[in-house]
């Protein structure tokens, strides 16, 4: 009765095994993920391939992505359906295993305009897998794979600039300007700009700057300029410009080295330059030569000559002479006249 009862059992497993078919479950250890880069610049494409490592007849596939990073741009090896932040790609092999595939691929592209960088991932989940007969299946892939992207614009160094006109005398502010900017700076959160200097011996040297806000004069070569706890700067064309005054407190050579340091990043130096300056003396001001008066047109008389004979035939006359003052001769000669005819009438008379 035993054998009757095991034959029994052993015909109702092979039974419900050719009921339900031949294929069983297994899983898909030879699957690999793989992003041709890690590092993506706006508008730039990334591919994005899953490689089975065996033929497969069935399949689908579902890469999210974020949809403020990315555009879904293609994808081979199926049928495809984006949701907007999710592409699902459906295959299966309708020649019954003789046209199966080995690998799948989907592209992305970094969007426009990103000015920061943005760390993020896609990743990978798939259900339905099943070899080229779908003899074997695969068990389900719900722990999503995950390949980490960042998305960053291509960052150039920042410039360090300190500009000023003329010459510098010592013991004379002198202005400045100075300046860092970025055609796309990096991002930090808390950046700060500060000066060291060199100096002749026993001379010093100040850089002066007056925040906005405050009021408040800072000499930047002695404190930096800022929050001491830095500040944020980063993006696209970034320009900061301080109207700085120097003052230099002897004559001689300098050097004013500007550092922009990140605060998190143990003072790590961003940007350096250095500015070579020469303190002269004040030689005082030149008095400038007082100019001679053209010498005068000699006087000329009614002949055309001067009093010397040269000729002013081309010189011209004063039509009006200036007057000079009385003439003292001729009221002394009327006096004189008048005495004269009084002392003849009186010597006519005794006569």
């Amino acid at each position: 009765m035993k054998k009757i009862i095991s034959f029994i059992a052993i015909f109702a497993l092979i039974f419900t095994f050719f009921l339900t078919g031949t294929a069983f479950a297994a899983s898909l250890d030879t699957l690999n993920v793989e992003a041709n880069k890690t590092t993506v610049r706006p508008g730039e494409e990334v591919n994005l391939t899953i490689n089975f490592g065996q033929n497969l007849g069935a399949y689908t596939f579902d890469i999210a992505y974020d949809n403020n990073i990315f555009d879904y741009v293609t994808a081979d090896g199926g049928t495809v359906n984006n949701t907007g932040n999710k592409v699902r790609v459906t295959f299966y092999d309708t020649t019954g295993g003789t046209n199966p595939r080995q690998n799948m691929s989907i592209v992305f592209k970094a969007k426009e305009g990103i000015t920061t960088s943005n760390p993020t991932e896609l990743t990978v989940t798939g259900e339905g897998l099943a070899n080229a007969d779908a003899s074997v299946t695969y068990d389900d892939i719900t722990t999503p794979i995950v390949k980490n992207i960042t998305v960053e614009p291509e960052y150039k160094d920042y410039i360090l600039n300190l500009e000023y006109t003329g010459d510098i005398i010592f013991g004379e502010e002198k202005d400045m300007k100075l300046s860092y900017s970025s055609s796309m700076g990096r991002y930090y959160e808390h950046a700060r700009l500060i000066a060291t200097a060199t100096t002749p011996e026993g001379a010093n040297v100040k850089l002066l700057a007056t925040d906005a806000v405050s009021r408040a004069e800072q000499d930047i070569i002695q404190s930096g300029w800022g929050d001491p706890q830095g500040y944020k700067i980063g993006g696209k064309d970034v320009l900061q410009v301080l109207n700085t005054r120097a003052l230099f407190t002897k004559a001689g050579d300098y050097t004013i080295t500007l550092k922009l340091i990140d605060r998190d990043n143990a003072d790590s130096v961003i940007a350096e330059k250095e500015f070579s300056f020469t303190a002269k003396e004040n030689k005082g001001e030149i008095t400038p030569p007082v100019e001679e008066e053209p010498p005068k047109a000699p006087e000329t008389n009614n002949g055309g000559t001067t009093n010397n004979g040269e000729n002013t035939n081309n010189v011209q006359k004063p039509s009006t002479l200036p007057k000079t003052g009385d003439n003292i001769y001729v009221p002394m000669a009327v006096l004189l006249v008048i005495s004269i005819g009084v002392a003849y009438y009186y010597n006519k008379k005794k006569d």
